[in-house]
């Protein structure tokens, strides 16, 4: 994996397109002079529990007695789960709050989620000592997605509602591909190990 795929499948992951309607509900109470601050807090939070979790994520795998296989198999089936909401969305179950937003739901689990922080673990699990590698395409998914963030409300009018959810739906579709390729990939170590 390069640099620009692991940056790739972060930012597809990540979803920051998907997510403007969201940030746009959670800001509804935040004064549009106010906003740019609390999203670029946000997102600098987000920042710090993916790089924490991309340093730390070894020693907690070792700790569990997680294998690789298993650790692919299961980002495997994350994405794929994440995928699916994605293309077949369920609804918007969050409610928008009465008051600024902070840490949850913009920071954790909008930019910094389940699947972004599987992610993580699996890349850096795979090849530990391309480390810099994979920071410096966390750091690359991860400009890209505040850019996008902090363009919220001018992408929304521009896209509308429709747009955001066709674009939402093809990156659903690129990660569902990703993730059976992860999934074949983890079954065939396994099989590789019992061989």
């Amino acid at each position: 994996m390069t640099i620009i795929s692991a940056a790739l499948l972060l930012f597809l992951v990540m979803d920051p397109l998907g997510n403007i309607p969201l940030y746009l509900t959670a800001l509804k109470n935040v004064e549009p002079a106010r906003r740019t601050k609390v999203i670029l807090r946000e997102l600098l939070i987000a920042l710090l529990v993916m790089v924490i979790f991309l340093f730390s994520g070894q020693a907690f795998l070792s700790a569990l007695h997680i294998s690789e296989p298993a650790l692919t198999v299961t980002g495997g089936v994350i994405l794929f789960l994440i995928a699916l909401k994605m293309i077949f969305p369920q609804g918007n179950q969050d409610k928008a709050l009465d008051e600024e937003p902070f840490i949850v739901p913009l920071a954790i689990p909008y930019v910094a989620g389940p699947s972004a922080l599987a992610t993580l673990l699996l890349i850096m699990n795979n090849e530990p000592t391309r480390w810099p590698d994979w920071l410096a395409a966390l750091l690359l998914a991860w400009g890209l997605t505040g850019i996008i963030l902090m363009c919220a409300t001018p992408l929304a009018r521009v896209l509308r509602n429709r747009g955001l959810i066709a674009i939402e739906r093809l990156m659903g579709m690129i990660l569902v591909a990703i993730a059976i390729q992860m999934l074949m990939d983890g079954i065939a170590k396994f099989v590789g190990v019992l061989a």
